[in-house]
């Protein structure tokens, strides 16, 4: 399988971890964003909303959207499970992983989109709503530190997508400047954990 990917986008990192702790190899193509390589016609053809990353089957099929091609890649492979193995467990998990789309990626995404020089000319800025789109990022620091108390992983008792998207969500908030503060130990102690994980580097 073919990874349309950007090495420093957030979206195709999170395809890209879930497959390392699954073992799932792929062939990795990179479409520069900061070179506008995703705006080309040659990458429209394979995507017109212009967006990574994009799963290129070994038939040519093509699949998008992140967390879509994940749940793709469990249902072919389920063992680890990262969405749950039973009802209950993939609920935990999908409610888990919908709050940080919401709460943590999303806000993440709008401070950095419209407080950031990149994205001058590209998109349409509002300069007056980065730092509410920070406070909101901030806001969910704090309450990723205090579901962490006393828990290795952010919804079971093992790794899990939901792991995987607030990481991932986290790291892409060095680039709008967004760190969590030093006092939060408990969310500070499980990204170095996080980091320390071969996937983390795929």
């Amino acid at each position: 399988m073919k990874l349309y990917n950007d090495r420093f986008a957030p979206n195709p990192r999170r395809v890209r971890m879930f497959a390392a702790e699954k073992g799932i190899a792929l062939d990795l193509v990179d479409v520069s964003i900061a070179s506008r390589e995703h705006e080309t016609e040659a990458f429209g053809a394979i995507n017109p909303r212009l967006e990574v990353p994009v799963l290129e089957l070994d038939d040519g099929r093509r699949l998008v959207e992140s967390l879509a091609i994940c749940r793709y890649l469990e249902a072919l492979n389920p063992h680890p499970n990262l969405w749950g193995s039973e009802p209950l467990e993939r609920h935990a998990v999908d409610a888990m992983v919908d709050a940080l789309q919401a709460n943590l990626y999303v806000a993440t995404a709008h401070s950095f989109r419209h407080g950031h020089p990149f994205w001058a000319g590209r998109i349409e800025q509002c300069a007056d709503y980065a730092p509410l789109a920070r406070r909101k990022v901030e806001d969910e620091y704090v309450r990723l530190d205090g579901r962490l108390n006393g828990r290795d992983f952010l919804c079971l008792d093992r790794l899990t997508m939901a792991d995987i998207v607030a990481y991932t969500s986290v790291e892409f908030g060095k680039a709008a400047g967004l760190r969590p503060d030093a006092g939060l130990t408990q969310l500070h102690r499980w990204r170095t954990a996080m980091a320390a994980r071969p996937s983390a580097k795929a």
